[in-house]
């Protein structure tokens, strides 16, 4: 008697888990291709948004390479673009599966998805590490070039590179213009009355100003460093959260599509069975 009440036990628990099973197969499915497809079609647009801010890092390392040290800066620019690459075949299995799922396209997404994360997680980390580390280079990079310019040889290298850091950044000097009064004068081969600065500090307008500090009105007045370090840590913030949030997404489409697989196991991969090996 006790074995019969053990037997109906088990049956109604097992009916009971079955009929929870099927309520939560009713709706937890249709919600996981619902959010996949969604994540699909964002992933599309979310390519466009890496794609950019990985240029962005690229194309500020090639304009101002004369200043920076390190020369792995644009690293984090390269794994974005990578990711986002791989973002649109990513994006198109994502909708594929929502539409009509496949064993074989849902693990093709769950490896894509691990390389994504893999590749977005180190261009995050490494922006955040040159954002931090670049700031003090800048400093002392710009300092050098600014004490080593030569009024009279404007075609040297560090010459072009200050001049060409003005100019595009509209600035004078590393925290302002007065940073020119400490050029020697002998440096410049000018008469020790004379106060300078290069003609790189003109703005447009007066272009040929000749760089005479009697014409402030016609000079850029604010420093080089904090322009520079302001568009090297919006840069790096730009890069740093596009991979953080996709990051995020990412994870839900995994966790999405793994509801899926579990619903849809690999039946026919039976590579253990004993039946392969006899």
């Amino acid at each position: 008697m006790s074995r019969l009440r053990a037997v109906v036990v088990s049956l109604s628990s097992l009916l009971l888990s079955s009929s929870l099973w099927r309520c939560e197969d009713s709706w937890l499915r249709p919600f996981a291709r619902s959010l996949l497809r969604f994540l699909g079609f964002l992933f599309w647009g979310a390519a466009a948004a890496l794609a950019f801010s990985g240029i962005f890092v690229i194309l500020m390392y090639k304009n101002y390479r004369y200043l920076f040290q390190e020369s792995f800066l644009s690293l984090p620019g390269w794994l974005a673009v990578a990711a986002a690459l791989i973002l649109l075949p990513t994006g198109l299995l994502a909708v594929s599966i929502a539409a009509k799922g496949s064993r074989y396209q849902q693990g093709a997404l769950m490896y894509l998805l691990l390389v994504l994360l893999c590749l977005e997680m180190s261009s995050a980390v490494l922006a955040q590490l040159y954002s931090i580390r670049m700031a003090s280079e800048l400093k002392s990079t710009m300092g050098y070039l600014v004490y080593q310019y030569n009024g009279t040889d404007s075609q040297g290298p560090d010459s072009r590179a200050v001049d060409a850091v003005q100019r595009k950044l509209q600035c004078c000097g590393i925290q302002n213009y007065t940073d020119w009064l400490k050029a020697t004068a002998a440096s410049w081969h000018l008469p020790a009355e004379k106060a300078w600065v290069p003609e790189s500090c003109c703005k447009e307008k007066y272009s040929h100003c000749g760089g005479d500090l009697g014409h402030l009105e016609q000079l850029f007045q604010e420093g080089c460093l904090k322009k520079l370090e302001d568009w090297l840590h919006f840069v790096m913030l730009y890069i740093f959260s596009c991979c953080i949030v996709l990051s995020v997404l990412e994870l839900l489409a995994g966790v999405s599509n793994g509801i899926l697989m579990r619903h849809q196991p690999f039946h026919d991969l039976r590579i253990l069975d004993s039946s392969t090996f006899s």
